[in-house]
């Protein structure tokens, strides 16, 4: 028949919708008991003996609900519900034994023996045409009634509603797949332990480096099992730390040392961020572990280094006190002189404790934790020609060894070009808090007249260095006849750092 052959046919539209059908996953919709509740009402309503639900695919319209039907598909070429998606509206046929398109069609003339048939179009808002919500008698009728009519529509609406969340769903759940998969793609080839938590903080991902470098059994390390893998001296610090993340919402970075798959023990570097949704809640935690353990081996080397050359230093400083208290004792007319010497030289040694690398471990266990406090110490050398005046500022550990490098940098040169080089010479800090910033201004007076160099050594790029880019600062030189002016600005934050680490 040549009507039928023109339902068939696969012209590119047809094609395109067989493939949008796709997106719609409408196989996973069989025996669905809310559609089957759809044409339950729909039935009841039209006061028809048959309801379906019917998709039309390329060769079949099939029926995921029916009432008062036991075919569960019938062939394309005899469907009355292509008809009704392709139109507009509700389609009505009130006797299809006398309607030129179904008069010999095979369910009119056979079973179900349709007279009466009325299809609401199921059409997506992007205009892929499903198939139809429609109703059927054996006898025939005229119409429906508007109220029918209504309902018939808003039940398809309804449908067609459901059918477009389920596509929107499926979409999202394939582009979440495809995310995923690249995720773990990306994860495996990553030279980093990563893994990944629920909020609760359950470990339930951790990629192929992490396995390879435990040696442990895929899952094993899941829920808590991870922290079994610490070092025992580690384990309750690193629980700690990662159960006040929790609680806080906070970044958790840690070091501690974790078994590898040959049982010893490297020191690791752990990382995490929480990922949190439009409200702010979070909804996992992404982490990395870096073995970080040649890289702390080479800090002790540096630290035992830095200690044997400190001691080597403060040696001389002690060498130098016992050759002035040597020399007392031939003279002891310059015993007063000596004893000047003496003190000087060891705030030299104090203040060289400020400005060379401290570790954890080498680090004092009491320093000033205010700026006056610091340049006291600092300057003790010049106790009686250097006043510090203005606001007190606290400052940390992080902030003290640039600013002592520094203010250590301009008394050396004062002392030895400046006004601490003179008889009565004098240096003035005044220290201020300006719009969030630490303004501290150097003032020598009663020294030789200076002048601006033409090139600036290295002195005068450490404290560029310390100050401009260490501590985001600024910088001004002022060179007049009375003697060298430095202001500094530097922001209060990068003066006293509060640390969002856990405990």
């Amino acid at each position: 028949m040549s009507y039928a052959l023109s339902l068939t046919a696969q012209t590119h539209e047809e094609l395109k919708r067989l493939g949008d059908l796709q997106a719609f996953d409408l196989e996973g919709l069989e025996d669905n008991p809310v559609l089957k509740s759809v044409t339950d009402f729909a039935a009841n309503l039209c006061d028809t003996p048959i309801a379906l639900v019917s998709f039309v695919e390329r060769d079949r319209q099939w029926f995921p609900a029916k009432t008062g039907l036991d075919a569960r598909e019938t062939p394309r070429e005899t469907s009355f519900c292509v008809h009704t998606m392709q139109g507009q509206g509700i389609m009505i046929v009130s006797d299809a034994a006398s309607d030129p398109r179904f008069l010999d069609n095979a369910l009119v003339v056979g079973e179900p023996g349709i007279r009466f048939y009325a299809g609401a179009p199921l059409v997506s808002e992007d205009g892929v045409q499903l198939g139809a919500l429609c109703v059927i008698d054996r006898s025939p009728r005229s119409d429906l009634t508007p109220v029918q009519r209504e309902g018939l529509q808003v039940l398809a609406t309804t449908i067609v509603v459901q059918l477009a969340e389920r596509r929107s769903r499926r979409r999202q759940n394939a582009e979440l797949g495809e995310q995923e998969s690249k995720f773990r793609i990306l994860a495996d080839t990553m030279p980093q332990m990563v893994w990944s938590t629920r909020p609760d903080g359950f470990h339930d991902y951790y990629n192929a480096r992490w396995y390879e470098f435990t040696g442990m059994p895929a899952g094993s390390t899941d829920g808590s099992g991870w922290n079994g893998m610490f070092h025992p001296d580690d384990q309750d610090r690193a629980w700690s730390a990662w159960h006040h993340c929790l609680e806080t919402g906070d970044p958790y970075e840690i070091e501690y040392r974790l078994r590898d798959a040959s049982g010893e023990y490297r020191w690791t570097l752990g990382r995490a961020l929480p990922i949190r949704d439009r409200n702010g809640a979070i909804t996992r935690w992404f982490g990395t572990c870096t073995d970080i353990h040649d890289h702390k081996m080479s800090q002790a080397q540096r630290e035992i280094v830095a200690q044997e050359l400190s001691h080597r230093i403060k040696n001389i400083f002690s060498v130098i006190s016992g050759l002035i208290s040597f020399s007392t004792r031939q003279r002891p007319e310059l015993a007063d002189v000596a004893g000047d010497l003496r003190n000087r030289i060891l705030a030299l040694g104090r203040a060289h404790d400020f400005v060379r690398p401290h570790s954890e471990a080498s680090r004092p266990e009491k320093r000033p934790n205010s700026l006056s406090g610091m340049l006291a110490d600092l300057l003790a050398a010049y106790a009686e020609r250097v006043t510090i005046s203005g606001e007190e500022m606290i400052i940390d550990d992080h902030s003290a060894t640039p600013l002592a490098l520094t203010f250590h940098e301009l008394a050396t040169n004062a002392a030895k070009y400046g006004a601490l080089a003179a008889t009565d010479g004098s240096v003035s800090i005044v220290c201020t808090i300006e719009n969030d910033h630490a303004c501290i201004v150097w003032i020598e007076r009663g020294g030789a007249v200076v002048y601006e160099p033409s090139d600036y050594g290295f002195g005068s790029k450490l404290i560029e260095l310390s100050v401009m880019r260490q501590m985001g600062g600024t910088m001004e030189r002022t060179w007049s006849q009375q003697g060298l002016e430095v202001r500094f600005e530097v922001p209060l934050s990068a003066m006293l750092r509060r640390s969002n680490r856990g405990p």
